[in-house]
């Protein structure tokens, strides 16, 4: 099998082993490329007032006038499609600038008009491997563009040597706030910044029924969602349809997950033999958010056991005990809702 026909392969799997919400669009790019295709990518730089979407937002399109994504509600979606043919067939690299009237704007479920300014380049087959490659990998990457001569650099952060000296504040700025970002220096020179960051991940501890509503409403919010649970009639590919599955002790699974800061773990089962080993593994790590289910009293107990181990006062008050909001959430589904809005408040918390 050749190179290309292998990328193409490996390309259709990116929505379920990287759910990242730019990877399904990446994963198209490349998969037209593998074919052969020309292609090209709109990206959404800046926008003014109201506009449909905002900045970072791709539209990948293919010569056979296939396409995904957007960078509006539908609106200039047509001008980008004919803007980007140009380029893919030998043209330079265009900067489309688009006035959204109010009338538009109503049509695409907006209260007032805008303005938005579309990045358009030929997609380039070692760029989206090298994206692809990191998304894989979790690893964090700051793609740069200049504007308008197109020139990239691929950053690792602002400490890269590549990342020059003039940018890297911009860079710590985009990766900590996980925001595209426009930006023209003194000189004239403008940079559009583009963060490529690891989904973020949550590792459910216990295959209990609150696991289940919780797992769904997370994937809905393109987390990416992991259970581990050693016991195989409750971490059960029919209770969690298209869910990581990891039927293990916490103490094992979690080792071999990496736990990093885009990553946040709850534990459900009550059980000390599972829930404080991964609790002690998750207050090790950078985990963003760490949850434990139980009433004050239960949770009081697992305090003074995890305590007794070693575990310093300021790693257990990392712990949200009990889990969740305070909305008197009762049934199983409450509980994941109120688990959830705790950890998204503290995820958008962190990063602003």
């Amino acid at each position: 099998m050749d190179s290309r026909a292998d990328l193409c392969l490996q390309s259709a799997k990116t929505k379920e082993t990287m759910p990242h919400e730019s990877a399904p669009l990446l994963s198209s790019g490349l998969s037209w490329l593998a074919q052969g295709h020309r292609v090209a990518i709109a990206t959404v730089v800046k926008t003014w007032g109201s506009s449909p979407r905002p900045p970072g937002s791709l539209l990948v399109i293919c010569e056979t006038g296939d396409f995904v994504g957007s960078v509006s509600g539908g609106c200039i979606e047509g001008a980008v499609i004919t803007a980007a043919q140009v380029t893919m067939t030998g043209g330079q690299p265009q900067l489309l600038s688009f006035g959204v009237t109010q009338e538009l704007a109503w049509e695409v479920g907006l209260a007032c008009g805008g303005r938005v300014e579309v990045w358009v380049e030929r997609a380039d087959l070692g760029l989206l491997t090298r994206l692809h490659r990191a998304l894989l990998a979790r690893e964090p990457l700051v793609v740069v563009t200049a504007i308008p001569s197109g020139e990239k650099l691929l950053l690792t952060g602002p400490s890269d040597p590549a990342c020059p000296e003039s940018l890297r504040s911009q860079v710590q700025e985009v990766m900590h706030g996980d925001s595209p970002l426009d930006h023209e220096l003194p000189d004239g020179r403008r940079y559009f910044l583009w963060p490529l960051l690891p989904a973020v991940r949550l590792l459910i501890v216990g295959a209990v029924h609150i696991a289940q509503s919780l797992a769904q409403l997370a994937a809905q919010c393109d987390l990416d969602v992991t259970v581990v649970d050693p016991r195989a009639a409750f971490a059960s590919e029919s209770r969690f349809p298209s869910v990581q599955i990891i039927k293990a002790w916490p103490e094992e699974a979690l080792v071999g997950l990496a736990i990093d800061r885009r990553t946040a773990v709850v534990t459900l089962t009550h059980d000390p033999k599972l829930d404080d080993p991964a609790l002690w593994a998750a207050l090790h790590s950078e985990a963003f958010y760490v949850g434990a289910l139980g009433s004050g009293k239960t949770h009081a107990a697992r305090l003074r056991r995890l305590g007794e181990r070693g575990l310093t006062p300021e790693q257990l008050a990392r712990i949200h005990g009990p889990v969740g909001l305070r909305i008197g959430a009762r049934s199983p589904a409450e509980i994941a809702v109120s688990i959830l809005g705790q950890l998204i408040s503290v995820l958008r918390r962190e990063n602003a």
